[in-house]
């Protein structure tokens, strides 16, 4: 009981002293004001970033690309305009170089001349990067320079995010038109297919028809040695032909020079068939009137007698005429016989005039002069017979003369015999004088064709001896031939083989063009489903999004950072207490140890709990500090300032001044390699290997679990680990009181152990 009254009255002196109230309660606000200041000045310096002045010089000059001007650095500029992280202020060079120098401007961007021109080098076979100078003034503001390389790195971000969509818009309209070109190709590839089957089919009876070129050729390298030897037989025939047309051209002037003597032959024939015919019909009246005058023989006795003279007298001009028209009628039967002869030879001579229209018709006509005059010739043979008998019968008339009256029944007799034989004459001179006619214009016909056949015949000895320096071309052009021949022949062969390695290569074109064509298709489906619009060129420039859970994202710095300055505020507090109170001694002299050390423990706790509750007050209603979980953080905030207080209690308790100095140590320690700041991975490895055993270490990680995240596990565990840290402290305390010797004295406990005097 003695033990707790001490405690009592040791409470009461205190406060009964205004001094150490004041001491008291001052210290009790240095925690409060200690991390108040510092989370109040660091709650939000990023969202402040608008007021940081920055130079921004651009001396970008742009390019052309694909036919379009292109200004990044302008760009970038325009998107610095509209971006507020920073007071971005557009200068030239020199004024940019003379704010940093008298740090008007915490950093400075710089865009180079050629910015454009290697953003622009993307599609290069060596495309250079392009650069943005960032020259942070260091110098001024380390922190600063810092921010704004961070801050520089989403703006590159996003300026190549930028760049990047501008490449893949291009690519992408590019990609688009490519996919109709595979459609195009496809279809062209279709066609291919289709003409490579034709052009196979094509190959395959050019085959056929190169090997019957070469078949053919070796038949007719064969056949070029007789059309050789004939060409030779047609040349010496064309010298004869030209020596025999001339020959005909010659005998063809002759025979024209005596076609005329014939024609006029004819012509005297034909009058003397005229004059016959007129003689035989005047002969027929002298019949009938004789044989009336036979009749009346006893009147016309004297007219028979004078009749018979006219008629003897007839007679021997009609034998003289007949025999005349003989002699001619042979001769022109002759001729006509020769000129028929001649022809039918000279045709036979000359295929070329026998098949021609003008031979043909020569040769109808010399037949036919050869038959009129032989038809001629008989008649007149007839008459001439006929004539002879008249003439003998004339003198047999003239003879029996006297004997006239006693022949009387025979005189009629012969008169009617003498009728008859003059019908007969008289129808055979009608017959020639109808040949006469036909011989005379036959012979005016032939004369006519004749001159043709001179005149063609001159003409056949001209072509006659074009035909022979044709043959003798001929010839020579057939020696060539035969050499062409035999080059064909090996070409022939060469182009069979090479007709079979061109339908090899069909059949190849085929498949590979119906392979191409399926390809090309596939191609052209992939590629028409590549989309161009915004949606996917935006992907293509950005593909990953950071997607940001805000479960456990703290949103100021100054709440990340609290729980590192509420636990240093904490252990100053606790530091500075023991400078207004003694750790060892009571205000009571009799005071017994237990007394002494319940005492200053509960002076201790309750500076603790008075600091705690003073923090937590400010920070709450007065900060507003947003925490996850307000009673987990209340109740870690009394535990890490008590477990401090008694750590320091310990301290001070056991060396006083030097306690102190320890305290100082253990919080300079605790101020680098508890990781409050950086993670713990970022610090070397002793400080690492350090921060499991420091206390503020297991304060920093229950405060961040309390406030962000409200986890009440790492809450719970920290806790835990403070209670070990307090337990050693309070009991290490203990042990100083348990082992040293009651101390007495009348004095204040203030002055003794170097505390502040009251």
């Amino acid at each position: 009981m003695k033990a707790l009254k001490t405690i009592g009255q040791d409470m009461k002196a205190m406060f009964k002293k205004p001094m150490l109230a004041i001491s008291f309660i001052a210290v009790a606000f240095v925690p409060i004001l200690y991390s108040g200041f510092l989370i109040e000045a660091s709650w939000d310096p990023y969202g402040q970033l608008e007021k940081i002045p920055v130079a921004v010089v651009n001396e970008d000059q742009g390019t052309v690309y694909e036919g379009e001007r292109m200004d990044v650095g302008q760009e970038f500029v325009d998107e610095l305009k509209a971006n507020a992280k920073f007071d971005w202020t557009f200068v030239t060079p020199e004024q940019a170089a003379k704010g940093i120098e008298a740090n008007d401007y915490y950093m400075a961007v710089k865009i180079p001349k050629d910015f454009s021109a290697k953003a622009a080098t993307l599609m290069d076979d060596k495309p250079q990067q392009a650069e943005i100078v960032f020259e942070p003034n260091g110098d001024y503001n380390f922190i600063a320079g810092q921010i704004g390389s961070t801050a520089m790195k989403d703006v590159r971000a996003e300026l190549n995010a930028s760049i990047t969509e501008a490449y893949a818009r291009s690519m992408l309209s590019q990609v688009k038109e490519v996919s109709e070109g595979f459609t195009e190709a496809a279809d062209g590839a279709g066609e291919l297919k289709d003409g490579a089957g034709k052009l196979d089919e094509g190959a395959r009876t050019l085959q056929e028809n190169l090997a019957k070129l070469a078949d053919g050729t070796g038949k007719l390298q064969d056949g070029v040695s007789p059309l050789a030897s004939g060409a030779l037989k047609l040349q010496d025939g064309t010298a004869s032909l030209v020596q025999g047309s001339g020959s005909l051209a010659s005998g063809l002037a002759q025979l024209q020079q005596a076609s005329g003597q014939l024609t006029d032959g004819a012509a005297a024939a034909d009058e003397g068939a005229a004059r016959l015919e007129q003689g035989l019909a005047a002969s027929a009246d002298g019949a009938a009137k004789l044989q009336q005058g036979l009749e009346q023989s006893e009147q016309g006795s004297a007219k028979l007698a004078d009749g018979l003279g006219q008629s003897a007298a007839g007679s021997a001009k009609l034998a003289d005429s007949l025999a005349a028209a003989e002699e001619a009628g042979g001769k022109v039967s002759d001729g006509a016989a020769q000129l028929s002869a001649g022809l039918e030879a000279l045709l036979q001579a000359n295929p070329q005039l026998a098949e021609s229209e003008q031979g043909k018709q020569l040769l109808a006509a010399s037949q036919q002069l050869a038959e009129g005059s032989s038809q001629l010739s008989a008649a007149q043979q007839q008459l001439t017979a006929g004539g002879r008998q008249l003439a003998d019968s004339q003198q047999q008339l003239q003879a029996g003369a006297a004997s006239l009256q006693e022949a009387q029944q025979q005189l009629l007799q012969g008169s009617g015999e003498l009728s008859a034989g003059q019908q007969q004459l008289q129808a055979g001179a009608r017959q020639l004088h109808a040949g006469t006619t036909q011989l005379s214009g036959g012979l005016r016909q032939f004369g006519a064709k004749l001159g043709e056949a001179a005149s063609g015949s001159a003409k056949v000895a001209g072509g006659a001896k074009t035909l022979s320096s044709g043959a003798s071309q001929l010839k020579s052009g057939i020696g060539q031939l035969a050499d062409g021949v035999g080059t064909v022949a090996g070409g022939a062969v060469q182009l069979e083989d090479g007709a079979v390695k061109l339908q090899d290569g069909t059949l190849k074109l085929v498949d590979g063009s119906g392979e191409l064509q399926s390809k090309l298709g596939e191609a052209a489906d992939k590629t028409a489903s590549v989309k161009d619009g915004d949606d996917t060129v935006s992907m293509f420039a950005d593909p990953v999004r950071i997607k940001e859970d805000d479960s456990r994202k703290v949103e100021t710095y100054g709440l990340g950072i609290a729980p590192y300055f509420i636990s240093i505020a904490l252990f100053v507090g606790g530091l500075f207490f023991t400078t207004v109170i003694s750790s060892r001694d009571s205000f009571q002299p009799d005071a017994t140890r237990l007394g002494r050390f319940l005492s200053r423990t509960a002076t201790y706790v309750l500076m603790s709990v008075s600091q705690s509750l003073a923090a937590v007050l400010i920070l709450l209603y007065g900060l507003k500090l947003d925490v996850g979980d307000v009673p987990l953080f209340i109740a870690f905030v009394f535990a890490a300032s008590l477990t401090f207080t008694l750590i320091i209690q310990a301290l001070v308790t056991w060396g006083d001044q030097v306690g102190r100095y320890v305290a100082v140590l253990i919080m300079i320690l605790q101020l680098t390699s508890s990781a409050g700041t950086f993670p713990k991975e970022l610090l070397p490895d002793w400080m690492q290997a350090v921060h499991p055993w420091l206390p503020m270490s297991h304060s920093i990680a229950g405060l961040k679990a309390a406030i962000s995240s409200g986890d009440s596990a790492v809450v719970y565990e920290q806790l835990s680990y403070l209670g070990i840290y307090a337990a050693v402290a309070l009991a290490f305390t203990g042990l100083y009181f348990a082992v040293k010797a009651r101390r007495t004295t009348d004095a204040p406990p203030l002055a003794r152990d170097g505390a502040m005097q009251a």
